[in-house]
C-alpha cells in the first residue's frame, strides 16, 4: 500500500524548524488540512504509531518576575530584616494550548519521550514555598519577587493511522511545551524595598 505524507504548518506555533527531517509536504488535498491540535487529539486514541521526537536539548530560561508573598511595612525608627512567607506554584504550558496530562494520548507519549531523550522526568507542576528576608529601613515597603526556572522543549509528533486522515496515513506536527525546573540553582529571588506612601505611612500603629 502506498502510504502519503504530510507536514502541518500551523501559524500560531513558531517550530518550523522542527519539521525539517520530515517528508516533503503534500498539501491542499480535497479534504483540507487539520490543525495540530485535531491531529494531537487523535494521538494514541485513531493512531496506529504516535511518538514525540524532541529536535534538540531543552532550553532553560527564566520566567517574568512576579510577586510573591505579601508586603511587609516597617514602621520603627530602625533597620529591620523582615519575614516574607510566600509559596509559588509554575506550571506547563504547550503551543496547543491541551492539557499535557500523563493519564493517555498525547500528553503520556511526550512523558515518556522526555524521559527516555533526556533521562529526566517531565514536571507537570511545582510548588516552591521559602521565607525570604527582607532589610527594610524606616519608613519603607519591601517585598519579594521570584523568577522561575523553566524550561522549553521543542519537537514533532508522528501520526500512522490505518485508514486516511484529511487525505493522508501519515502526519508530522510541530510541538512545543515549557515547564518548570525544580531545584534549579539558577532560582532568581529578590529583596526590594521602596518608600511608604503617605497612606501607608499614616496607616502605620
Amino acid at each position: 500500500m502506498r502510504r502519503t505524507y504530510a507536514v502541518l504548518a500551523a501559524a500560531a506555533v513558531a517550530v518550523a524548524t522542527a519539521v525539517t527531517t520530515a517528508p516533503t509536504p503534500a498539501y491542499a488535498d480535497h479534504e483540507g488540512t487539520p490543525t495540530v491540535r485535531q491531529l494531537l487529539e487523535l494521538c494514541n486514541v485513531s493512531t496506529d504509531l504516535c511518538e514525540f521526537h524532541p529536535g534538540g536539548e531543552p532550553e532553560l530560561f527564566s520566567a517574568h518576575g512576579r510577586v510573591v508573598g505579601s508586603e511587609v511595612f516597617n514602621c520603627t525608627s530602625g533597620r529591620q530584616n523582615m519575614a516574607v512567607q510566600w509559596a509559588d506554584t509554575t506550571s506547563q504550558s504547550n503551543s496547543v494550548g491541551l492539557a499535557l496530562t500523563t493519564e493517555a494520548g498525547f500528553g503520556e507519549v511526550f512523558s515518556v519521550s522526555y524521559e527516555q531523550s533526556f533521562q529526566h522526568t517531565w514536571t507537570t507542576s511545582h510548588t516552591e514555598a521559602q521565607t525570604t528576608f527582607v532589610n527594610t529601613g524606616p519608613g519603607e515597603v519591601g517585598w519579594v519577587e521570584r523568577r522561575p526556572r523553566m524550561q522549553r522543549v521543542h519537537g514533532t509528533y508522528e501520526l500512522h493511522f490505518g485508514s486516511r486522515q484529511w487525505g493522508h496515513y501519515i502526519w508530522y506536527a510541530p510541538f512545543t511545551a515549557e515547564g518548570p525546573v525544580p531545584g534549579s540553582p539558577d532560582e532568581i529571588v529578590t529583596q526590594n524595598v521602596r518608600p511608604m506612601t503617605d497612606a501607608e505611612e499614616a496607616a502605620c500603629p
